[in-house]
């Protein structure tokens, strides 16, 4: 619990606090130090100005050369002291006896302090410490008109006088010394304010523990996830997501426009519509996937999608020949029904003593549905494409439809790989046998399938309505349907498989109306 109190947004409002609060503490001694040294200067200044005006006074020259030196000099170096505020006005012979001092018991005593330069005749300044404390003082030649130096005048400001003016000062440094905390500190709240809204009020370890969490199920999931901001750029794609859509596993997506990217088109607009998806089918070139789409808001307000994407691709193929198994079946069923009335009929016909009719209706529904079976087996070797169209042949016999397999047809096993070969064959017949449904008699699809310059060829045609060329582009697409919108898919498939092949297809009218549908799918050149 105590590791949730202190998070990140409170580790580092502690941490700016003390870093300010160091810096301005360190500013206000800077401050503080440097008002020092320009005190101390100022100083120097002002005790150097007033030594070389009394030194240069003509009242401190001729008190010099009286008797009595001390009682003229003594009063005006009072006076002068108070006017200029000073500590000490000293006047002195060359040899350091005090004619003036703040404290007469000081006069006729020795000066303390150095005067050696001011006895060459140069002014100089010094720190040093005398009757009344440390100072800081100026010790000024007097001279004669010829330039004999006749006496020396010091004048000193304590150090203890220079502390209280800055002193005086303190209270202006400390307030501008507490503002300042003041605004640094208000910053450092609103900042971390800021920063405990967006980590939620984590701390350090946990959010390393949810880093590390997400990050190892995020690239261990089985379903590809997706996430997209609210302007349409990635968020986030974990490494199921890369494979299923075909992106480079390496390649920096972060920020990078969905738009931007070699995606299909449905899965381009339904992540930049954002809305709710459920089971929702995406074809890539390799792949049927699975869609799920939900907005994610935060605060009321969408952030942003999530989409994720399951693999369905083995699952669709299953459900094709499923369907094509129940399919067939179905028609086995009727045949199976179908010749039990001829069977009766047969057997009939013999009790009848009809025997030659009864024998010229069994041959030749056997020599029917046998030519047939040659027919098939004969140019088509793929065994599951042969018993596709067998089946295919049953069904649409149900129906009322004359299928036929062009006698041309011819295919050897392994050409291509047989599931892709039935689902072009197999989507193509029944979208063909849908199409003349509706059509009036005589109703034919005739398929095509063979071999020829290194790609195999397989042509449907109908005798049905047929499909305008503008709509051949949309035929392709998953939902188009020329039944309702939506329902479309066995083309779809096809394109697919089109697409992974690298192959074309081509959509023409026939010459007794409807549709021929040519698929070239190039031997060897799957991707």
């Amino acid at each position: 619990m105590a590791a949730r109190k202190w998070s990140i947004a409170g580790q580092l409002f502690a941490l700016q606090a003390l870093v300010v609060t160091l810096l301005v503490g360190a500013g206000a001694v800077g401050a503080a130090l440097l008002a020092r040294a320009d005190a101390r200067e100022a100083a120097r200044a002002e005790v150097l100005a007033v030594a070389e005006t009394v030194a240069r006074s003509p009242e401190v020259a001729a008190a010099l050369r009286s008797p009595d030196p001390a009682t003229t000099l003594q009063p005006y170096a009072e006076s002068v002291r108070t006017a200029t505020g000073t500590n000490f006005v000293v006047v002195m012979t060359p040899d350091r006896i005090r004619y003036s001092h703040p404290d007469p018991t000081q006069i006729g005593q020795p000066f303390i302090g150095e005067i050696g330069p001011a006895l060459a005749g140069h002014p100089y300044t010094e720190v040093n410490t005398g009757t009344l404390g440390e100072s800081v003082r100026a010790v000024v030649p007097v001279r004669d008109p010829d330039g004999t130096v006749t006496g020396l005048v010091s004048v000193g400001i304590t150090t203890e006088s220079i502390n209280r003016k800055l002193l005086g000062r303190a209270p202006v440094l400390l307030a501008v010394t507490v503002v300042v905390l003041v605004l640094a500190g208000l910053s450092s709240w609103l900042l971390s304010r800021r920063l405990r809204r967006q980590t939620h009020g984590l701390g350090p370890a946990q959010m390393t523990r949810m880093y590390e969490y997400y990050d190892a199920v995020l690239h261990s999931v089985g379903e590809g996830l997706l996430v997209v901001d609210a302007d349409g750029r990635i968020a986030l794609v974990n490494d199921e997501g890369r494979r299923l859509l075909g992106l480079d596993p390496d390649a920096p997506l972060v920020d990078r426009p969905v738009t931007g990217l070699d995606l299909p088109p449905a899965l381009v607009e339904l992540v930049g519509a954002g809305r709710p998806a459920h089971d929702e089918l995406i074809l890539t070139r390799e792949r049927s996937l699975v869609a799920n789409q939900r907005p994610t808001e935060l605060g009321g307000r969408v952030r942003g999608t999530v989409l994720t994407l399951r693999d369905h691709t083995e699952l669709r193929a299953l459900s094709s020949e499923l369907d094509s198994v129940r399919g067939l079946t179905e028609a086995l069923r009727s045949q199976a029904h179908e010749a039990a009335n001829r069977l009766h009929t047969v057997l009939t016909l013999v009790e009848l003593g009809r025997t030659d009719e009864a024998v010229r209706l069994a041959t030749e529904e056997l020599d029917l549905a046998q030519r047939l079976t040659d027919e098939v087996v004969g140019a088509i070797a793929e065994p599951a494409l042969a018993a596709l169209l067998l089946g295919k042949s049953a069904q649409a016999a149900e129906r009322g439809v004359e299928l036929t397999v062009d006698p041309d047809s011819r295919l050897h096993v392994g050409a291509l790989p047989a599931t892709d070969l039935l689902t072009v064959v197999g989507n193509l017949v029944d979208n063909a046998l849908e199409a003349v449904a509706a059509a009036a008699p005589p109703r034919r699809v005739r398929v095509r399938v063979t071999e020829t310059d290194g790609e195999v060829l397989v042509e449907v045609g109908d005798s049905g309505p047929g499909l305008p060329p503008e709509q051949v582009a949309d035929a392709f697409r998953r939902g188009w349907s020329t039944k309702r919108p939506g329902r479309g898919l066995g083309l779809a498939l096809v394109g697919q498989v089109v697409a992974r092949h690298g192959g074309r297809y081509e959509v023409d009218s026939a010459a007794e109306g409807g549709s021929v549908f040519r698929i070239r799918l190039p031997i060897g050149a799957r991707t």
